[in-house]
């Protein structure tokens, strides 16, 4: 008898775990820190330079948008940075077992939102 499968998936209406939402963001993240990485090290060039490239630095960083995608941009750093501390730890065998793994994961949303609210907060 032939089994009733799907054709295709509906990701949608898929409900991951907490560990698959944070893989996944730390793939996420790390692309787009990739394809942000020119926009950075302009942005640094121009910050180094010459007192008047800092300035332009300055002014081009004041916009609100610009403001934002760099919020966005430490958002990804920092849970890429934390979600790779994680992959690290299971890498070593630690906190493997179901109830630690969803609680690491977890650790990784609430660091990374919160460290990126502190550094909004400097930010604005």
């Amino acid at each position: 008898m032939p089994k009733s499968r799907p054709k295709h998936l509906d990701l949608t209406k898929i409900r991951f775990p907490v560990m698959a939402i944070v893989s996944g963001m730390h793939r996420i993240s790390g692309a787009v820190l990739f394809l942000f990485l020119p926009l950075l090290l302009w942005l640094w060039q121009e910050s180094l330079a010459s007192q008047q490239s800092f300035e332009a630095f300055r002014s081009v960083v004041s916009y609100p948008l610009m403001k934002v995608v760099l919020l966005g941009l430490f958002w990804g750093y920092l849970h890429h940075l934390c979600a790779g501390l994680r992959h690290l730890a299971l890498d070593l065998h630690l906190g493997t077992e179901l109830a630690a793994a969803r609680a690491s994961s977890m650790v990784v949303l609430v660091v990374s939102i919160g460290l990126t609210a502190l550094v909004g907060g400097v930010l604005w």
